[in-house]
């Protein structure tokens, strides 16, 4: 008649018992003093019961299960959002931006351009299918071109040297008629002198500075 549960105190003559700090306790009154409360059902989870623990939550296997779909979520990869836990499926057609290009799901990084979202291997360049992200860039009709693919394209070609004149960034170029010319292939055809800024004479197809032109 002494050996009863330290707190409810019900015999334990014949009862399994578990002891805690020196008590002797009845396996109901330990579980629910000491066992982890599932975090869905509010229930205690039994020893000896299979429980999923997550960030120091704990939930029965049949209740840790996807808010949105209520399918098991097991071991497989799941995302929590507000304070609610997803399958990776139902996560990325609830939430997940999806690419403009591929319009698949975007579940890590991505790009912005335009104010649409991209996947960082769709957003390519146009001409070469270099990807574009963390590189310079422009665009022409809505379409993204690295620069070298936009200076091959579309540049104007340097009257001098040849090569194309992307006019990017600020760089500077002298137009005259209908042809251009890089800031530093502006030059006197015979002296080499710099014209930017300066007065100049045409022959044929020179540009010469003054002094140089005078005996035309």
């Amino acid at each position: 008649e002494c050996f009863l549960c330290s707190k409810c105190s019900r015999s334990l003559v014949d009862r399994p018992f578990a002891t805690k700090n020196d008590l002797v306790i009845c396996t109901d009154c330990y579980c629910n003093e000491y066992s982890a409360k599932c975090h869905a059902c509010l229930s205690t989870i039994m020893p000896g019961t299979k429980k999923m623990e997550h960030k120091g939550n704990s939930w029965h296997e049949k209740c840790f299960v996807c808010n949105f779909c209520q399918e098991p979520i097991g071991t497989n990869s799941f995302v929590k959002k507000d304070g609610k836990n997803y399958c990776m499926s139902c996560y990325e057609k609830q939430f997940a931006l999806q690419c403009v290009h591929c319009m698949k799901p975007i579940t890590a990084g991505g790009v912005s351009y335009r104010d649409q979202p991209w996947h960082k291997e769709c957003f390519v360049c146009n001409g070469c299918k270099m990807q574009l992200a963390g590189q310079r860039f422009t665009s022409r009709d809505d379409l993204a071109y690295c620069l070298e693919c936009f200076c091959n394209l579309f540049a104007k070609t340097c009257a001098y040297c040849t090569t194309p004149i992307s006019g990017l960034g600020g760089s500077k170029y002298i137009s005259f008629e209908d042809r251009q010319w890089h800031n530093d292939c502006f030059n006197c055809q015979k002296c080499d002198v710099s014209l930017v800024g300066r007065g100049f004479l045409t022959f044929k197809q020179d540009i010469l500075c003054p002094d140089c032109g005078k005996d035309i």
